[in-house]
C-alpha cells in the first residue's frame, strides 16, 4: 500500500550545499542498499530515487519529455512568483497532474547502475550550465540549477535511512 509522503514524519534531516555532498550521501545509500540495511519511509526504492533525480538533472541538457516540456501558461505564471520559495525547499507528496504516477523517471533497477547514472548526471550538472530553460521557471542561473538539484535530492533522499 502506498504511503502518503506528504504525511511521513520519519524522514532524515538533510542539507546539501553541493552536488558533491549529494554524491557522498548517494554512495552511502547504495552501500546500505547492497548490504540490505537500508530503511525506507517512502514508496520508492533507492534505485527509483536515484534514477528519478538523475532524470531531472539530465532533462535540462538532453530535453524534457513532452509531458513536462510545456506546462500550462497559468502554472508558469504562478511558479514564476514561487521560485524563491522553491529555491529554499521542495514539498513532499507533490504529484504532477495528468502524469501517470505523478512524475517521471522513477525507474527501478540495479542499485549500482542507478548510482553510476546519478554520479554522471551530478558531475555534468556541477561542471556545465544547462542550455535548456527550466519549463516552469524559465531561464535560471547555473547556481540556481545546482541548488534545485540539491534540494530535489534532499527531498527524495530524506525517505531513505542508510
Amino acid at each position: 500500500m502506498a504511503v502518503d509522503t506528504s504525511k511521513v514524519t520519519d524522514r532524515r534531516a538533510l542539507s546539501f550545499a553541493t552536488l558533491a555532498d549529494v554524491v557522498v550521501d548517494a554512495e552511502r545509500i547504495a552501500a546500505s542498499d547492497r548490504a540490505g540495511t537500508l530503511r525506507r519511509t517512502g514508496n520508492w526504492t533507492a534505485a527509483q530515487i536515484l534514477n528519478h533525480v538523475s532524470s531531472f538533472m539530465e532533462f535540462p541538457f538532453d530535453g524534457y519529455p513532452p509531458e513536462l516540456a510545456s506546462p500550462p501558461w497559468f502554472v508558469k505564471l504562478i511558479m514564476k512568483f514561487m521560485k524563491g520559495k522553491y529555491l529554499k525547499g521542495l514539498p513532499a507528496g507533490v504529484s504532477i497532474p495528468r502524469i501517470p504516477g505523478g512524475t517521471v523517471g522513477a525507474v527501478d533497477g540495479p542499485i549500482d547502475l542507478a548510482l553510476a547514472r546519478f554520479k554522471k548526471a551530478a558531475q555534468r550538472m556541477e561542471k556545465t550550465p544547462p542550455a535548456i530553460p527550466n519549463p516552469i521557471f524559465g531561464p535560471i542561473t547555473h547556481q540556481e540549477w545546482v541548488q534545485l538539484q540539491c534540494l530535489h535530492a534532499q527531498l527524495h533522499f530524506s525517505f531513505l535511512h542508510p
